[in-house]
Order: C-alpha cells, then sequence, then structure tokens
C-alpha cells in the first residue's frame, strides 16, 4: 500500500544530519540523497513535493556550484517543486541567487530543525494550493494568471512569476533580461504590487524612447529657467516615484554621462534638478528591463560596471513565448476573447488551422506580435472561427494534420475561402470557380462556420 504521507526529499551528505532530519520529519515520507545524482534519481522516481537541498554538495562541499546545478535540473525537470536551499557558505549572496534561481526559500546553516520544519510545512502548503487551482483551471478552461495580470501556464514562466513574488517583498533592485514583446513591463508591475511599495506609485520611462538630450530632465527634473523653455520648476521620474517604484525600461540605452548621474543617485539616495543646487532625498525601488546584452556593453565600455551591479542585485531572465510551452493557444484564445467583444461579436473561436499556423510560427516578436496579430485576425475575420488566412499566417504546410479528414478540411478551408474572395462573397460565383452547386457550397460554408455573403 502507497505511504498517504507528503514525500520530502532531503539532499544533504552529511549522514549525521541525515538521520536528525529523517527522525525530526516522521509525518513526511522522506527520501535521502546525498549526490545530484541520486538526488534526480529520486526526483525522477518519487516526484516530491518539496526539497530540502544543502548547497555544499559532493565534489564542491566547501563550495556552492553542486548545489547550484542540482537546483538548477530539479526545476527543469519539475518546475513546481519547493525547494528550500541551505548553506553557511555566503548566506546573503547565496540565497538571493538560489531564489533567483527558482528556490522557494532560503534557511542558513546550522540547521534550526523547527525553523525548518515550518518553512517545510508552508512549501507543501502552498504547492498544495496551486496544485488545486491548477486542476481546478485546467478543468474549467480557465485562463491561468499570475503576478495579479500575466497569462500563461507555462512552467516556464510560472517559475519566473514565483522567483518574482520571492523576490519583491525584499529592498533589493530587479533587472528583467529578455526580448522585446515578452512582457517585462507587466512583470515589473507584478514586482511593485506585490512588495511592500505597493501602495505608492508606480512610475515608468523607457530610456529608448526619448531623446539623449531630454532623458535628463526626464529623469531628474529641472528648475525653472534651467534651459530655454523651462518655465517652470518640474519633478522628474525619480522624484515622482518616491514610495513607490522606478521602472526603468530599456536601461541599456542610458547614455554614459548620465550613467554616473543615476549611479550617484542609487548610492546615495538623493538628486539634484537640473539647474537646482539643493540635494533632494528620494525613497524608491528601482526595477529596471532591457534586452541589450549588457555584458558585452560594459566589455565595450558602453555600460558602467559598477552600475551594473548596483541595478543588477536580483536577475531575472523572461523566457521568449517560443520557450513557453502551452502559452501560444492559452494567449490567442483570451486574445480572441477579448477583442471579439470590442470588435467582432460573431468570432468564437480559432479553426484547426489557425491552431496549427499558430503554433509553428516562431514569434519573433513575442507576446506582443501575438496581440497584434490576434486583434487584427478578429477585425477581418468573416466566419465565426479565426483561420491561418485571416491571421495573414497560411502556408502550404500549415503544421502536420491530425489525420486525413483534418487535412482535407484544412484544404477544403482555403478553397472556400479564396474562392469567396475572388468573387467578392458572391456565393453564385464562388460555386461555379469551385465547380460545384450553389446549396454545396452552402452546405459546406455551414460545416465550415463561413458567413455567407451573398
Amino acid at each position: 500500500m502507497a505511504d498517504p504521507r507528503p514525500k520530502l526529499l532531503i539532499i544533504e551528505d552529511d549522514e549525521g544530519l541525515q538521520r536528525q532530519l529523517r527522525w525530526a520529519y516522521e509525518d513526511y515520507d522522506v527520501i535521502i540523497a546525498g549526490t545530484r545524482a541520486a538526488a534526480i534519481d529520486a526526483l525522477r522516481a518519487e516526484e516530491p513535493a518539496v526539497v530540502t537541498l544543502d548547497l555544499g554538495l559532493p565534489p564542491d562541499p566547501d563550495g556552492t556550484s553542486e548545489g547550484f546545478a542540482t537546483l538548477a535540473e530539479i526545476l527543469a525537470l519539475k518546475p513546481d517543486t519547493k525547494v528550500i536551499v541551505a548553506s553557511g557558505h555566503g548566506a546573503r549572496e547565496s540565497a538571493l541567487r538560489a531564489i533567483a534561481g527558482g528556490a522557494y526559500d532560503f534557511y542558513q546553516k546550522p540547521v534550526d530543525i523547527d525553523q525548518l520544519g515550518l518553512i517545510v510545512s508552508r512549501a507543501f502548503h502552498l504547492h498544495g494550493i496551486e496544485a488545486e487551482n491548477a486542476r481546478l483551471a485546467a478543468a474549467a478552461g480557465a485562463d491561468a494568471t499570475v503576478l495579479g495580470g500575466m497569462i500563461t501556464a507555462a512552467p516556464e514562466m510560472l517559475k519566473v512569476a514565483r522567483t518574482i513574488e520571492r523576490v519583491a517583498p525584499a529592498n533589493v533592485s530587479v533587472m528583467l533580461l529578455g526580448a522585446s514583446g515578452t512582457g517585462k513591463e507587466l512583470l515589473a508591475k507584478g514586482v511593485h504590487q506585490s512588495s511592500k511599495r505597493r501602495r505608492g506609485p508606480f512610475i515608468a520611462i523607457n530610456c529608448a524612447a526619448i531623446p539623449e538630450n531630454l532623458l535628463e530632465a526626464e529623469l531628474f527634473g529641472y528648475e525653472k529657467g534651467a534651459f530655454t523653455g523651462a518655465i517652470k520648476t518640474t519633478e522628474g521620474k525619480v522624484e515622482l516615484a518616491e514610495g513607490g517604484t522606478l521602472f526603468l525600461d530599456e536601461v541599456g540605452d542610458i547614455p554614459l554621462p548620465l550613467q554616473v548621474k543615476l549611479l550617484r543617485f542609487l548610492q546615495e539616495r538623493v538628486i539634484e534638478r537640473i539647474g537646482g543646487r539643493k540635494q533632494i532625498a528620494v525613497d524608491t525601488r528601482i526595477v529596471c528591463a532591457t534586452h541589450r546584452q549588457l555584458e558585452e556593453m560594459i566589455a565595450a565600455g558602453t555600460f558602467r560596471e559598477d552600475l551594473y551591479y548596483r541595478l543588477a542585485e536580483i536577475v531575472v531572465k523572461i523566457p521568449t513565448l517560443a520557450e513557453r510551452h502551452g502559452d501560444v493557444t492559452l494567449l490567442a484564445k483570451h486574445f480572441v476573447g477579448r477583442f471579439a467583444r470590442e470588435m467582432n461579436p460573431q468570432v468564437k473561436g480559432l479553426a484547426p488551422d489557425a491552431l496549427a499556423a499558430l503554433n509553428d510560427w516562431g514569434w519573433p516578436g513575442n507576446v506582443r506580435e501575438l496581440e497584434n496579430r490576434m486583434k487584427r485576425a478578429v477585425i477581418m475575420a468573416d466566419g465565426k472561427l479565426i483561420t491561418a488566412a485571416d491571421l495573414d499566417l497560411a502556408s502550404d504546410g500549415p503544421g502536420e494534420p491530425l489525420n486525413l479528414k483534418a487535412a482535407r478540411e484544412i484544404a477544403d478551408r482555403r478553397a472556400l475561402r479564396q474562392a469567396l474572395a475572388r468573387s467578392e462573397g458572391n456565393v453564385s460565383a464562388a460555386a461555379k470557380l469551385l465547380g460545384i452547386s450553389r446549396p454545396t457550397l452552402y452546405d459546406l460554408m455551414k460545416q465550415y462556420m463561413l458567413q455567407p455573403e451573398g
């Protein structure tokens, strides 16, 4: 008979501590592993909900490299696992790095059994809630929303969301790295809304969208008369973010002279407006984002290394839409529902060829491209179901069909739409082009939910 107790995997190479932890957690089905290989074998075989992980594993017992490699492998295989890491090596640095890497929580050695027990209990409770929410969402076909607005069911993106929820309460700078259109501003708002500053303002500025000669005034403000056109004293974005969060989008586009002034603010937490002499203290949290490779810019001398480390206390890498398994379909259906209500209520969903085309496309513009394409498709659709042609993604190979029937449906639908388009919606003319009778064409249009125009 299967053990009904929740499964807890303890990854620890100290045999004495192994025995102590096994005894302390008798309410759980405890599995012990002393190496990364044994831990991964146990993860595959037992699928524990919660793992405690000593970062100092052999063959690097005095460091953390093997522990971090184990953490990464666990979360790659089973992203919903709650991993609690422990180390006596550089506790704060290891804690930040582990949480940024997806760990649920952190505790410092020597082990306090009661404290760790509380963390383990909370981890099991949270895992249970998340599992039940996922089950209910799947059963209802509902969108999975995280951080108050982002829609995702992809393990890759849920891992990012969990990381942000963990780091948001800490007063540290967060850098979001990801391609354009991946939702960096939405995640930045998630940091703000999950933090202790959520009642304060969220101020965003796109550093790439403002000319270099105006960016300093936008950030730090200016005094009346500081330059031609400065007819009144104006607060900058930094000052407006007092008590809240300042989001610097495309921070890699800040010019070097202004990087110096931003670094000074981060070090001293005071600013001076352009044309002013008074130092103004500002308490704001910095969240920044960029699609640029800052390490390469540092090497090229176009981005200051000291500024990078001030901004990147926590670095969160955002996957592209193509890397978010299952999210293309989930987001497409969400956008169809939203835009159809606003623009074309007859649209009810996506045809099989549209789903195939959506999942075959590489999405270089990420979620922003998908949103724009779905909006256009809803506006252009003349049937109840959006097709690959509506998406402007029709091709000779829109994905491998399920079977011969599905392949024929794709071909029939494409031929019908082409004939109706060439005949400008005249059903009689379209039937003649297809070599079929008008009643047959009406039957096919009804079957494929295409709206008659003539």
